[in-house]
């Protein structure tokens, strides 16, 4: 009898731990931008929260050291691409990096090479995340997001999606097409504040796409940046702020 009254007992414990209760929120930051190192970092390490930084080849000899020290940390260094293709008719950019002008295959040799690249700056094994540049899960008109998955090169990828992409339903997430905020140029701290609270009232998993903080382009106002942060270390009772990939491997295992 204390054999089985055990067992129900485990058995309900197990069932509690899978049950998800609290808003789940995710901080990525696009571009290996300086203001990332000089001003989003700080912020992040002074109110001990992770984020997720999709770096593209374009770190240099300056600037790896000190993604290097953001990986020992505990932040999550992720890919981007090497070169950052996107359609030159929607951004300006260099016209060798025309996405048009891929091929599935371009694509995925050139972020298997950035997986390498990662490699060499934290020495992390495993398969990464990726966000694609410019939101755009397709080259030369073709998509590609199952062909990096079927190939091994990326484990999650995340897409773009405006202030009311918060997910709700775990079971329905497309781990290669994994929506997220794309944040505006001058975005409020209300505004930052309000999505996370949409995403308290489901339960769900917000995720955050910054670009620049408090300098550079798209850029979110460092004071913005740090009330969203506030906000975040006032309720976290109520939310968890996991990096990209540890959200979506905690998001598999919940009922």
């Amino acid at each position: 009898m204390k054999k089985i009254t055990l067992l129900l007992v485990l058995l309900n414990f197990t069932a509690l731990a899978q049950t998800h209760k609290k808003a789940i929120i995710v901080l990525t930051y696009d571009d290996a931008l300086p203001s990332q190192l000089d001003i989003a970092l700080p912020q992040l390490d002074s109110l001990g929260f992770k984020g997720t930084f999709f770096l593209t080849g374009y770190i240099t000899q300056a600037t790896i050291p000190r993604w290097r020290q953001v990986a020992l940390n505990g932040h999550e260094l992720a890919n981007h691409s090497l070169y950052h293709p996107c359609l030159t008719n929607s951004v300006k950019a260099n016209p060798a990096n025309n996405s048009a002008n891929y091929s599935v295959f371009m694509i995925k040799r050139e972020v298997a090479e950035m997986n390498n690249l990662l490699f060499a700056v934290d020495g992390k094994t495993g398969t990464r995340t990726y966000a694609y540049p410019c939101t755009e899960i397709a080259v030369g008109g073709v998509k590609y997001a199952d062909s990096l998955g079927a190939a091994g090169i990326v484990k999650y990828a995340r897409i773009g999606g405006g202030a009311d992409a918060v997910i709700t339903d775990f079971k329905k997430i497309d781990p290669m097409q994994v929506p997220a905020w794309g944040i505006h140029g001058g975005v409020t701290g209300d505004e930052l504040v309000a999505f996370v609270k949409k995403t308290q009232q489901s339960g769900g998993l917000g995720v955050f796409m910054f670009h620049g903080i408090g300098g550079d382009y798209i850029t979110t106002p460092a004071a913005a940046h740090k009330q969203l942060l506030l906000y975040l270390k006032q309720h976290q009772d109520e939310i968890e702020v996991r990096t990209f990939q540890d959200a979506l491997d905690y998001a598999k295992t919940i009922n």
